[in-house]
């Protein structure tokens, strides 16, 4: 919301009074004065005028949880254990999931109430890297590297798979870094190349780690420079990760 109707919402200030409280330097954002009427200002920023507050921000949550097998990523299921059961209760309320795992994978998940900072670490433009351990029923040919390179076409949603790099550390393991995050898109990725994966464990999103020190089920909250990689995270920023 702009930060004029913000101070404009309150009952007797008009927006042309708003604006010139606001170029007097008289109001501020999270302590700084804010000069600028059409400043955005998100539900999790503290708003004054003078010192009363106008707008006490929400208190924004940043979490990385290791995902166990077994549970769903959602919010909510009639049948199965979400991993939101794997939160405290006080800070499930408006989470939600950034990046989802199906059932049968493990590792890192990142959950949050903030949602255009997930979008920002979500955003196919931005191309942050995800990096996921694979295992893999067959072994792993040498040309798999190369068609991930180039792209994988998927016929559903017409189109090719942003190139990936594919790390082999085994015959049948390997360490593979895309750009997207499409639907279920390792595991067809390997179904496009005649393999099958058998286990699927995400290391990595943008800059945000699986801390080694979580075991499955664990979480804690975002460090703030965590947080603020996805915040300055820009289209070119993949090519200076990979």
């Amino acid at each position: 919301m702009k930060l004029s109707r913000i101070l404009s919402n309150r009952d007797g200030v008009s927006r042309k009074r708003a604006n010139a409280l606001i170029a007097a330097g008289r109001v501020t954002v999270n302590g700084e004065p804010c000069r600028v009427p059409s400043q955005d200002v998100d539900r999790f920023s503290t708003v004054r005028l003078d010192e009363p507050v106008i707008q006490s921000g929400d208190t924004a949550h940043y979490l990385m949880l290791h995902k166990p097998v077994g549970y769903l990523s959602a919010t909510v299921d009639d049948v199965h254990t979400t991993v939101l059961d794997l939160i405290d209760s006080t800070l499930r309320p408006d989470l939600h999931i950034a990046g989802r795992l199906d059932r049968a994978s493990t590792g890192l998940l990142v959950l949050t109430n903030d949602g255009s900072w997930s979008r920002q670490l979500t955003e196919p433009t931005i191309k942050l890297p995800k990096v996921y351990r694979v295992s893999t029923a067959l072994p792993i040919t040498p040309e798999t590297a190369e068609r991930f390179a180039e792209g994988i076409w998927f016929e559903f949603e017409q189109l090719r798979t942003s190139p990936a790099t594919l790390e082999l550390i085994g015959p049948k393991d390997a360490r593979v870094t895309i750009y997207e995050g499409r639907y279920h898109q390792v595991k067809r990725m390997f179904h496009a190349v005649g393999n099958r994966i058998t286990s699927l464990h995400r290391e990595r999103m943008g800059e945000i780690e699986l801390d080694a020190a979580l075991a499955p089920g664990d979480y804690r909250r975002l460090t703030a420079r965590e947080i603020h990689a996805v915040r300055s995270a820009s289209p070119e920023s993949h090519l200076v990760q990979s």
